[in-house]
């Protein structure tokens, strides 16, 4: 019998071929990567991408199961792709340990069938949610603090993640920071390989444009359709050093003791509430850095209501 025999029971043997022949870009090979990464290679997924930047770590263990103790101090995209042939011996997995960035994410993006995001990190979804909403690409994008979590499917034939969440939240929070619990990442994720699946494998109804939430305090999980949502008139794109324009007006919102070099070498410091005073050229396009992208997200909202729209953003850490 076929490994995959149960599965193409439902799917069918058409479709378990469609999946042997995709490709599949993964950024991320923490806490939401690590299922997604599993249960993809399980299904027969022919060709992953993996994209992380960190090494494992004993406090990844409790929810990052795909990792063992002697993985500690290993790049999680190479520890993840050696136990993952293991379990997928005809799984072709190409890895880079790097953080995503705008000027790579176009053609990371065109190479691949379908996008999963797991980086924990808002930047990054808003990078590869433009990036998938320029090449038509699916995005499949999740998120887990405490013990909440969602996953959705953006682009492609459905609206991208700015039209689900125009703004960003009002704290930079993340499971480092605040928490979180390893069964809620774990559905979570699962969550993220089933929509990827289902989308590749051609099921109905179709999954894009649906949000599904999990409240595991209150045990409530949910599910909505944002098929109908409308892309917001504003999206200020993140940048990197690549996209950056000789006459750009760069700002950086980092005192010098939290950041000793700017993330240009001409730019000027200041913090999110003095942008709208400095004497700025409001022919040149402005660039306002941080370290996540949230300083710049929100000083960009000052300078717009003063009618100022030719705005980029850049977080000194992607991902």
């Amino acid at each position: 019998m076929s490994r995959h025999a149960r599965q193409e029971m439902i799917i069918g043997r058409a479709a378990q071929a469609r999946l042997a022949a995709s490709h599949v870009l993964i950024i991320g090979a923490g806490g939401l990567g690590v299922p997604v990464l599993q249960y993809l290679a399980g299904a027969g997924i022919g060709r992953i991408t993996l994209i992380d930047p960190d090494h494992v770590e004993e406090s990844n263990l409790h929810r990052q199961v795909l990792y063992r103790m002697d993985d500690i101090g290993t790049p999680k995209a190479e520890a993840a792709a050696r136990h993952l042939r293991g379990l997928a011996p005809a799984l072709e997995i190409t890895t880079e340990v790097a953080a995503l960035t705008p000027s790579r994410a176009p053609e990371l993006v065109a190479g691949a069938d379908l996008v999963i995001d797991g980086a924990d990190s808002f930047a990054v979804s808003y990078i590869l949610s433009d990036a998938c909403l320029a090449a038509g690409r699916p995005l499949v994008s999740g998120s887990v603090l405490g013990a909440r979590g969602y996953a959705g499917l953006y682009c492609g034939t459905a609206p991208s993640l700015r039209a689900v969440f125009p703004d960003l939240p009002q704290s930079a929070a993340t499971c480092a920071s605040a928490g979180v619990l390893g069964p809620v990442v774990g559905m979570t994720g699962t969550l993220c390989a089933q929509l990827a699946l289902a989308h590749l494998a051609g099921q109905e109804p179709p999954p894009a444009g649906r949000l599904i939430s999990l409240d595991m305090e209150n045990y409530a999980p949910s599910a909505f359709s944002f098929a109908g949502a409308p892309e917001p008139a504003q999206a200020w794109p993140f940048v990197d050093a690549p996209l950056l324009h000789d006459t750009d007006q760069c700002i950086d919102l980092r005192p010098e003791t939290e950041a000793p070099e700017p993330f240009a070498p001409a730019a000027r410091r200041a913090l999110p509430e003095e942008v709208t005073r400095l004497n700025l050229d409001p022919a040149r396009r402005v660039v306002l850095g941080c370290q996540t992208g949230l300083r710049s997200w929100r000083a960009a909202g000052l300078l717009a209501e003063t009618g100022r729209y030719d705005i980029a953003l850049c977080a000194a850490v992607a991902a």
